[in-house]
């Protein structure tokens, strides 16, 4: 199929050079139905390939598409990418083995990556876990930037592309005790800090604006900043078992679902969460809180 051998992945030349004309062996052999198939398998292979190459481990198809190997991958090669696209890229590799391989042993369940989680709220029980998570960091640096992406993500509705621009400068306190943070970007805006974040996110903007530092908020000693700065410094936390992962999204979710269920009025939920459209709400109210038939009745008759 000629969209096997026109594909080329975004790998570095000679990484693509080494394991490229094996997963093109093994694509063809699958026998892909449309190029579009053909491409995303290759893709999918591609960069398994390439982690398994930089990583020291066997490079050919047949060893990369095991159940084990997938979720090796997965769980050590992937941790940049978000969870939906952790499982479209498992669907990918799944898909491919089956039909290069056969048809799978029944040998248990992969644990799921579902991109519906990021619209889950955190409980208030799993809030206090995160938030004892990030106090016991054994480091400043982990500690801070911990409590940073709390505040800003329960307490300012942020999501990881509006944190990692941020300035020391853009936090600023009035003198009520508000907390506001204004927000960079395309949904440029100013949002006050919630009250019970409000104190966790000064404390944490004063340890970032400690003279030296680079004056971004998040990881003030960095320079560099990418899409993946979030995710790659969380990959680095301690994370004692039975801790939910801090996921950022569902940060902002919570902060979403609270509004709602505190009755904020609409426009202003959306200007301060820096929404156009009701997409992302639709996608939080599956997990407001219903009111009680009473409840609703007062409600109905109030109205």
């Amino acid at each position: 199929m000629d969209a096997i051998e026109r594909y080329r992945p975004k790998l570095p030349g000679p990484v693509w050079d080494r394991v490229g004309p094996d997963c093109r062996r093994a694509v063809a052999a699958a026998k892909p139905v449309t190029p579009k198939e053909a491409r995303d398998w290759l893709g999918a292979l591609a960069h398994a390939a390439a982690y398994a190459d930089a990583s020291g481990r066997p490079t050919k198809a047949e060893h990369l598409l095991t159940a084990e190997a997938i979720e090796w991958y997965l769980a050590t090669g992937c941790l940049h990418l978000e969870e939906s696209s952790r499982s479209n890229r498992r669907c990918r590799l799944n898909k491919l083995r089956r039909a290069l391989l056969g048809p799978d042993l029944i040998t248990g369940n992969p644990a799921a990556y579902s991109g519906s989680d990021a619209s889950r709220p955190y409980t208030q029980p799993e809030q206090a876990q995160l938030y004892a998570t990030a106090r016991a960091q054994p480091t400043d640096e982990l500690r801070y930037n911990c409590l940073l992406l709390l505040a800003l993500g329960f307490g300012c509705a942020l999501d990881s592309p509006e944190i990692i621009p941020l300035r020391t400068h853009d936090v600023r306190e009035a003198p009520n005790g508000a907390v506001a943070v204004a927000v960079r970007g395309p949904r440029a805006r100013v949002v006050l800090c919630r009250t019970a974040w409000a104190p966790v996110l000064t404390e944490a903007t004063a340890w970032a604006s400690r003279p030296g530092q680079a004056r971004y908020l998040f990881r003030p000693s960095s320079y560099a900043r990418g899409t993946n700065t979030v995710t790659n410094f969380l990959a680095r936390t301690k994370k004692p078992p039975g801790t939910p992962p801090l996921v950022i999204g569902r940060a902002r979710a919570t902060w979403l679902v609270d509004a709602i269920e505190a009755r904020m009025h609409l426009p202003t939920l959306m200007a301060a969460a820096g929404l156009t459209t009701l997409r992302s709400i639709d996608r939080v109210l599956p997990h407001v809180r219903n009111l009680s038939p009473d409840q609703a009745a007062a409600a109905l008759k109030e109205f």
